[in-house]
């Protein structure tokens, strides 16, 4: 796929990676529609802000009908609620999964047959190393993480056949608003950006962006001793 003069649509793009996102393709030489729930807090130079709220689904048919000329989609929005599966808040756990598994489903099922109907194209799912591999504190993110690889996979051989390249991205942390409290080492989200959308224009399947998650990706092997030494 070429980025140069292609139509994008890039989700949470008012801040963070999402943003860095919309600039790399802005620079490449794309039309990009920046969504956000607040279109106001856009601030990036050479967007169209879009309102979208990715679990409102009268706002993602909207998104939808103003950005009917995509043909790359970018499904970057989400949260981080620190909640545990053992005894966090159920409710928590069900907005990960309402955000990451089905408001991302949601926009494919939108954006789909417009990405199709405009000659075909690219869906980008942004996933993480903990799509592979969870842990206690992170558990309803990994968990949802998790379900949307799974949907990514699925839904990557089902739009093979429409022109629908459907790609994932895998990245440990970033420096970024989510991960102000993690003192582990972040990547750059502007060189984790650049490595996502030369990876969309290689035509990859899976762009596994730093050392961590190729890390996690090559202990996937190992089984569950590899992914998880510390158990007895």
């Amino acid at each position: 796929m070429k980025i140069a003069g292609s139509t994008a649509l890039v989700t949470g793009a008012n801040r963070g990676f999402g943003r860095h996102l919309a600039a790399e393709l802005v620079a490449r030489g794309a039309t990009v529609y920046a969504g956000a729930r607040n279109p106001d807090s856009v601030d990036l130079p050479g967007v169209t802000p879009v309102r979208l709220d990715i679990t409102d689904p009268a706002s993602v048919a909207a998104a939808a009908q103003l950005a009917g000329d995509v043909n790359l989609l970018i499904n970057n929005a989400g949260i981080e609620t620190g909640t545990s599966l053992l005894d966090g808040d159920l409710n928590l756990v069900r907005l990960e999964l309402e955000t990451h598994y089905l408001g991302n489903l949601s926009m494919i099922r939108a954006f789909a047959p417009v990405i199709a109907g405009n000659g075909g194209g690219t869906i980008l799912n942004v996933l993480s190393a903990l799509s592979w591999v969870n842990f206690p504190n992170v558990g309803a993110y990994g968990a949802a993480k998790s379900a949307e690889w799974a949907m990514t996979n699925a839904l990557r051989i089902e739009l093979a056949e429409r022109g629908v390249r459907v790609a994932g991205l895998h990245v440990g942390y970033m420096d970024t608003d989510m991960t102000a409290a993690v003192t582990a080492p972040k990547s750059d989200p502007a060189v984790i950006a650049r490595i996502g959308i030369d990876g969309i224009e290689a035509d990859a399947y899976e762009i596994v962006t730093d050392e961590t998650s190729r890390q996690v990706q090559a202990g996937l092997a190992g089984g569950v001793a590899a992914l998880y030494p510390q158990l007895p």
